[in-house]
């Protein structure tokens, strides 16, 4: 494959028109005559390279088949500030499928001191390329990343409306938009070429074309959490994180309903950077590329999908690049996100649409945080879309317990608060976090708290949307964690049914001394004679007793997942449980302890198609004490239950 991919470029460059074809027959090469199409093509795409702004979109569209080696043209892109810059591209050819079957990309270099310098650069994804008036496509595509020429693919027009013409559906729009004109741009010409030369395949693993990275601005984020951010999102193309801001700061007591600005969306046009907000509020996570193609009502920018997703519901806000940053390894735009215009509605194979006006929906996420001598709150916004959904919840929970002052690397935090879903009642969050696991305690808090996130969020039988995100963090500025060093019993370990027994725990806090802590425990008047457990627990093995792990035969449903929550232990106390020998059952996430025999029966028959586990144990919570900090560790004691009548 590495083979055919070298003759096929060389071909582009040795041979005279074997890249494109139209549907009279091939082309001479060399140099046009003065009255000939192309030549006319060429020298109004080198006037308009010399022009103060790029051509309205509704000029027209240059066909993909009349594409010509050696056309020139113009491509336009934001190098800094907010104003497009024109560049002068040289046409090399056209590449058929190069983008998978039927999806074409036309091969260009970009010339000028720019480009030359700065080669083709993350962000400029969806610059507009013209030859004369008409728009031909993107730039899109870039080989290799140590290429000693800008050489770009640009993904054609033609491929980009096919997302435009997309129906619209239901959009809630900002009630002061103002209505577009009738009529739109001209649709473009047919680009069918069935006698076209295949020049290059876009298969094969040794492909050294590759969509321009569009760099995700995370601003407001620690070092710490961007790297975490990459590595949950390794995989997707938005690994790489590029320096930029926002325009200004959100107000904490706003609900992020930021209407889209019709004077802000006046100022945008073919080559002005725009970015798609995936978070936004006190800290915001931006992609950033370029407008290709702009009408009154929607646009196409990008040139290739940014997230793949398909359908999605984006914020889209207008972009300043500070400054362009020239790297032989890793070229890319520094960018400040601006006033919100409207919401990316598709993000496709050939491009992204957004439509103007349109107001996105999106996740509000609150924290609270409370620290000995600190108070403050953090509201965001984040995308409603299962596949970066969870991440971007962690990310903004895990940034916010970094940024505190109050945080060091000897900081508990307990997480309370409560996801909102739509038709259920509000699921409850408790998750403690204290230094001394194998993870640090702000990373170990976001994991768990975004792992029963993920688990509602992502569960298939939700039918409603996530309303809200409410958090609240205490930072307690000490290690928590407490060990179970032992358990005894303080009475005799022969008794009766209906006695009252007394259980003692040795307990040793972290660098502290050991202490005890006795919980007296009544034991069911309906026990009967024999043998007995005592289960004395911190509350994950009491909560792993309690459900047994087991290998499902589907998904958890969401009633499964909402009574796990519920019925979760808390990380802070000691409990102490009697093993009895009745047989126990989880059902849809609930404990059903001391079923009868026949119970048990009729859920061993289900046990293969329905969400139940089956124990020949039960085990009851018959006290519980506080246990200074998070708990971790067991025990069990054993009892023999005597026959006859208690001593109390």
């Amino acid at each position: 494959m590495r083979v055919f991919w070298v003759f096929a470029l060389a071909a582009l460059w040795a041979a005279p028109l074997t890249c494109a074809q139209d549907a009279a027959g091939p082309q001479t090469a060399g140099p046009q005559t003065a009255g000939s199409p192309a030549a006319g093509a060429q020298a109004a795409g080198q006037a308009r390279a010399t022009e103060a702004s790029p051509p309205p979109s509704t000029g027209g569209f240059f066909p993909l088949s009349q594409v010509r080696r050696g056309m020139k043209g113009s491509a336009w892109t934001v190098f800094e500030g907010t104003r497009p810059e024109p560049m002068q591209v040289e046409i090399l050819g056209v590449l058929h499928g190069a983008r998978g079957p039927g999806q074409d990309l036309i091969l260009a270099r970009l010339e000028g001191t720019k480009p030359e310098y700065t080669g083709v650069v993350e962000g400029m994804s969806g610059s507009p390329v013209y030859i004369g008036d008409k728009l031909l496509g993107s730039l899109s595509y870039r080989i290799g990343i140590f290429s000693k020429e800008p050489i770009a693919g640009i993904t054609p027009i033609e491929q980009m409306l096919e997302v435009r013409n997309l129906p619209l559906g239901d959009l809630k729009m900002a009630s002061a938009w103002p209505a577009p004109p009738n009529g739109t741009a001209t649709d473009a010409q047919s680009s069918a070429d069935a006698d076209g030369e295949l020049a290059a395949s876009g298969a094969g693993d040794d492909m050294k074309f590759k969509a321009m990275e569009t760099p995700l601005v995370m601003s407001g984020f620690a070092p710490e959490a961007i790297q975490f951010w990459q590595k949950e999102v390794r995989g997707t193309g938005l690994e790489s994180v590029a320096a930029g801001g926002v325009a200004g700061t959100s107000d904490p007591a706003s609900d992020f309903a930021q209407k889209p600005s019709p004077a802000a969306a006046a100022t945008l046009e073919p080559g002005s950077a725009i970015s798609m907000q995936l978070v936004r509020g006190d800290v915001d996570i931006s992609a950033t590329c370029t407008i290709t193609y702009i009408d009154p009502k929607q646009l196409l920018a990008c040139g290739h999908p940014v997230l793949q997703a398909g359908e999605i519901s984006l914020p889209m806000t207008t972009a300043d690049v500070v400054t362009t940053l020239a790297s032989p390894l890793e070229a890319f735009k520094i960018i400040n996100t601006g006033a919100t215009v409207g919401a990316f509605t598709e993000d496709r194979e050939s491009g992204i649409r957004g439509v103007m006006g349109a107001s996105a929906s999106m996740i509000p996420m609150h924290i609270t945080m409370d620290g000995p001598e600190d108070h403050r709150k953090l509201n965001v916004e984040i995308l409603d879309l299962p596949s970066l959904t969870s991440q971007a919840m962690m990310v903004v929970l895990f940034d916010s317990l970094l940024e505190a002052n109050s945080s060091t690397a000897s900081t508990s935090y307990h997480l309370t608060g409560n996801v909102a879903l739509q038709q259920y009642p509000a699921v409850p969050l408790d998750f403690w976090a204290s230094p001394g696991e194998v993870l640090p305690a702000p990373l170990m808090l976001a994991l768990q708290a975004g792992e029963r996130f993920a688990a509602l969020y992502t569960n298939g039988a939700r039918q409603g949307t996530v309303r809200d995100i409410d958090l609240h963090v205490e930072e307690v500025p000490r290690r928590l964690g407490v060990t179970l060093e032992g358990a005894r019993l303080i009475s005799n370990n022969i008794v009766h049914a209906g006695d009252t027994i007394e259980v003692e725990a040795t307990l040793r806090p972290w660098q502290q001394p050991e202490h005890n802590v006795r919980i007296a425990v009544r034991l069911p008047d309906r026990l009967t004679e024999g043998n007995m457990r005592i289960l004395v627990s911190d509350a994950e093995t009491l909560d792993r007793t309690l459900n047994q792990p087991h290998i499902p035969t589907r998904p958890a449903n969401l009633e499964t997942v909402l009574e796990q929550a519920r019925h979760q232990h808390a990380a802070d106390r000691i409990y102490v449980s009697l093993l009895v020998p009745e047989a126990q059952a989880g059902v849809n996430g609930d404990t059903l302890s001391s079923l009868p025999l026949s119970v048990a029966n009729a859920l061993e028959a289900v046990r293969s198609t329905e969400e139940v586990n089956l124990n020949g144990e039960s085990a009851d919570v018959a006290g519980d004490a506080a246990a200074g900090g998070v708990l971790s560790g067991f025990q069990i004691l054993n009892l023999h239950i005597d026959a006859g009548g208690g001593l109390n």
